[in-house]
């Protein structure tokens, strides 16, 4: 590979790559300083490429190697921390007035409650072990095959399998129990809060009924569920949605808020 094609395809996938980190870090910063190093270690490598992959396959193995040296000494968060957060987010006026003002000058300030799940899931995917979250993003979102994922993350094929099913089955338990989209007894309404305070002229459940998920949810099919939350993490950039400048403030407030959580847990 030249480096003028290593160019053309790390730009053709860079916006995925960067998405994927930024999923899997919680942090903007981190995310687009990966993404370099990234490119960076390619070229360096890049003799090294012999084509036996593809090149995305290529920028993600070297991209996730170098997230997880960062990833492996952070602790996992909590089940609940879309709970921890809001709790905090209620107690900091400074996050609502900032998070007001990206919603009114922003034309990616808007909220919109698919793009919130997206946003829940990135938060709650980071209480599973490390190597079930990489693979549930790999396979279900970025659509890697089985044996993609074993080069990426140095597995074996059994073992990429197994760390697929307990995650998948973990997060359908989670989501299961918590969300009032798919469980009307569920604890987070969440959703429907944010669209009340952003939207306040809008018809809240008029609007959840537009996404197929809450269409399907009184089904009880949990399977397809998961997978129907799958298709909107798909469909969502979180640096190019309609949202993302709102659900990345968020995000960045969880992160914070979360490390300071583990902290004090660790005292």
């Amino acid at each position: 590979m030249t480096v003028e094609l290593l160019n053309q395809e790390f730009n053709r996938n860079l916006g995925q790559l960067k998405s994927y980190l930024v999923r899997i870090t919680a942090s903007v910063t981190d995310a687009e300083d990966i993404a370099q190093d990234t490119y960076l270690k390619a070229v360096e490598k890049i003799n090294t490429f012999r084509g036996e992959s593809t090149a995305k396959t290529w920028f993600f193995t070297i991209a996730s190697n170098l997230a997880k040296d960062n990833l492996r000494v952070q602790k996992r968060w909590v089940e609940n921390v879309t709970d921890i957060t809001k709790e905090e987010a209620l107690k900091n006026k400074r996050f609502f007035q900032d998070a007001m003002e990206i919603n009114l000058t922003s034309p990616n300030g808007q909220f919109e409650a698919k793009e919130h799940i997206a946003f829940c899931f990135t938060c709650i995917s980071k209480s599973l072990p490390l190597e079930q979250q990489l693979c549930i993003f790999l396979k279900e979102i970025y659509e890697f095959k089985v044996n993609e994922i074993t080069a990426i993350l140095d597995s074996t094929e059994a073992m990429v399998k197994y760390y697929l099913h307990t995650g998948r089955s973990k997060m359908i338990d989670i989501f299961d129990g918590r969300c009032a989209l798919i469980n009307k007894q569920g604890v987070c309404h969440q959703c429907s809060e944010l669209n009340g305070i952003f939207n306040p002229k809008q018809n809240t459940q008029q609007e959840l009924m537009k996404i197929e998920m809450v269409r399907e949810a009184e089904k009880g099919n949990k399977e397809q569920l998961f997978d129907l939350r799958m298709s909107i993490l798909r469909d969502t950039d979180p640096f190019k949605s309609k949202s993302s400048e709102l659900q990345l403030h968020h995000l960045e407030h969880n992160r914070q808020v979360m490390e300071g959580y583990l902290k004090k847990s660790n005292d």
